[in-house]
């Protein structure tokens, strides 16, 4: 079992790994949220070996009450990941190609189905930044032999949104989404505009720099703290539980959160919560 940096590793790193003789798991999830799809851009060039993982088929249940992209049943996310070659002692690395937000939800969905934190990580930059490295790129399909993972869901914590309006008033409560949409001044996906009352906004944008990578843990913490982040509780949401992943990896790295006790992620999030009239919606700028 090989032993790459955690949450994050570097295309350098990555390279030198696959190289090696204990080869991790590549799984590319390039999307983009309305299209196109990921996947021709995986056809037409991916880092050798890699599989592509859909988030919309794979990486989620079918849309329903439970929000646009609710978690998978663990069977089909077991699937999934034999096909994809996953054994149980696989490390595996998640890339996107673009702020590291979507390849965060495959990272947290691995967690949650039992991976260590040891051995899942995201890869700083990218697909952008492997290319822009002259890293090594093939258009031939990839052809895993299949794996033996087993999926045992429960790894990491999850609330409803019940749970979400309890932390909102006892801790913190972070969304992920553009400012734009958290101040309710657009809505192009869900059926209302605006957040939890009681939600601060810490736009994923925020976590990566111009350059395309992570921030450093230090610059991540001190974002955190601008929203009140410290000891207490913290639970993350976004439009569909998807990106607000990369909070809980951003929190990690950050050394708010060890590993063992990560933020919990509100999984149903804004497409859940907007869908039920009942509940209270907060508009502006301010919690």
């Amino acid at each position: 079992m090989i032993a790459l940096p955690t949450p994050l590793v570097t295309p350098s790193d990555l390279q030198a790994a696959l190289a090696g003789p204990d080869v991790p798991v590549v799984i590319d999830v390039r999307y983009r949220l309305g299209g196109p799809p990921g996947r021709p851009d995986h056809d037409a060039g991916h880092i050798p070996g890699a599989v592509f993982v859909d988030l919309d088929t794979e990486l989620a249940g079918a849309p329903g009450a439970g929000g646009r992209h609710p978690l998978p049943d663990p069977q089909q996310l077991q699937e999934v990941l034999r096909r994809a070659g996953v054994r149980g002692g696989s490390t595996v690395v998640a890339h996107d190609d673009g702020n590291g937000s979507i390849a965060a939800r495959a990272w947290w969905l691995l967690r949650w189905a039992g991976f260590p934190a040891d051995r899942v990580a995201v890869l700083d930059g990218g697909w952008a930044a492997w290319v822009a490295q002259g890293r090594p790129t093939t258009a031939e399909p990839s052809r895993p032999v299949a794996g033996d993972v087993t999926v045992r869901p429960g790894g990491m914590p999850v609330l409803d949104a019940d749970g979400a309006a309890a932390l909102a008033g006892s801790g913190l409560l972070l969304d992920a989404r553009a400012g734009a949409r958290y101040r309710g001044e657009t809505e192009p996906v869900d059926p209302r505009a605006g957040h939890i009352p009681g939600a601060h906004n810490i736009p994923t944008a925020d976590l990566v720099g111009s350059d395309g990578f992570w921030l450093p843990p230090e610059a991540l913490a001190e974002r955190f703290e601008q929203e009140g982040a410290g000891d207490g509780p913290i639970a993350a949401y976004c439009g569909s539980g998807v990106t607000a992943a990369a909070l809980v990896l951003g929190a990690e790295r950050a050394g708010l959160r060890p590993p063992e006790q990560p933020v919990a992620l509100y999984v149903g999030s804004w497409s859940n919560w907007s869908a039920d009239p009942a509940r209270p919606v907060a508009i502006g700028a301010q919690p």
